[in-house]
């Protein structure tokens, strides 16, 4: 009789075990179908490089956003907005909140907002003392940009 039970006991345990796995597989799964391609907002035919000052950083999920002014043609100064992705990626590849305070210049490598304001796609990041730090995170987004195309803002 203790045998019938505990091989009773050992299958519901398996069965369990199986169940949440799967709603786990299921739940964690859900965020990705849902979320944005970079295709849905960002231009890969407008490639743009843009040298600024930074005005805020937000590193929040799923996407983090740096704000900056760009000095344009005319002298006149507009803000940017870049996405980066997520704070975690960030983190891995050694960029944090320390590495970009307000004031700090920086250069972004990325591509233009398909409805033309003043928003990006940043692929890269330098650093006025040379450092380089890859910001994107989309997985449809191009890998490779050709600097002689870039956009002027």
């Amino acid at each position: 009789m203790k045998f019938f039970f505990a091989e009773k006991i050992q299958r519901l345990l398996k069965l369990l075990a199986l169940v949440t796995t799967a709603v786990a597989m299921v739940v964690s799964s859900s965020g990705a179908f849902s979320h944005h391609a970079f295709s849905a907002e960002f231009d890969a035919n407008q490639p743009i490089e843009l040298t600024g000052v930074v005005t805020k950083l937000e590193l929040v999920n799923p996407h983090s956003w740096l704000y900056f002014d760009v000095k344009q043609a005319d002298g006149n100064v507009a803000n940017w907005g870049f996405e980066f992705g997520a704070p975690f990626s960030l983190k891995q590849k050694g960029l944090t909140k320390a590495s970009l305070p307000i004031g700090t210049q920086v250069t972004l490598k990325g591509f233009r907002a398909k409805n033309g304001l003043n928003f990006g796609y940043a692929v890269t990041a330098t650093l006025a003392d040379g450092r380089v730090f890859t910001t994107g995170g989309a997985p449809d987004a191009p890998a490779n940009q050709q600097k002689s195309s870039a956009a002027k803002p």
